[in-house]
């Protein structure tokens, strides 16, 4: 399922030579001339104007063209980010959380495991009951994690983020800070 200008698991997740690459995919140095107000606005937004240049154009970048699921390398490391589906996590039991380009990252409760996920994908795929557009994500995700359980150099691991979460069931922010004052105590 691979698709032509599609990263597999294994170029995203292949060593490199030299420096890390700082926006994680590739880039090239470019000279500006920019007013002053402007630089120091830029400076503002984030202390590295080239990082405050790549979020102001976030917006624009929205409407661009991303895989139903790709790879978000960094490093030796490598996240599975996707278009937000609502489907992908009711058929999968995932949570999406989302990313500021308008993608997802897939986070899971802890009782559940990458495997559980892949079959959930797998059988969702298999019911035939997907619209096009899930269709094509729930296989992109499925060539992932296949992709990686088959590449012998990578290793598939669960790891922790923290999600905040508001609405019903939610403790306020003043239990939350009683709560973590405690654990800091």
């Amino acid at each position: 399922m691979a698709k032509r200008g599609s990263v597999s698991v294994v170029q995203a997740l292949r060593p490199r030579r030299g420096r890390p690459r700082k926006f994680g995919k590739p880039a090239r140095a470019v000279t500006l001339t920019l007013p002053e107000e402007v630089i120091t606005a830029l400076g503002r937004v984030d202390p590295d104007i080239s990082r405050a240049v790549v979020q102001l154009a976030q917006p624009a970048l929205a409407g661009a063209f991303h895989p139903p699921a790709e790879l978000a390398a960094f490093g030796g490391r490598a996240v599975i980010v996707v278009r937000p589906s609502r489907v992908l996590e009711r058929e999968a039991g995932i949570v999406l959380v989302p990313l500021s380009d308008s993608r997802a990252l897939i986070s899971f409760d802890e009782s559940m495991t990458v495997a559980d996920i892949e079959l959930a994908v797998r059988d969702a795929l298999a019911g035939k009951h997907l619209a096009p557009a899930d269709v094509r994500v729930f296989a992109s995700v499925a060539d992932l994690l296949k992709q990686a359980r088959h590449t012998r150099s990578v290793t598939v691991r669960r790891r922790c983020i923290i999600v905040l979460e508001s609405g019903p069931g939610a403790r306020r922010n003043d239990e939350l800070s009683a709560l973590a004052g405690d654990k800091l105590a």
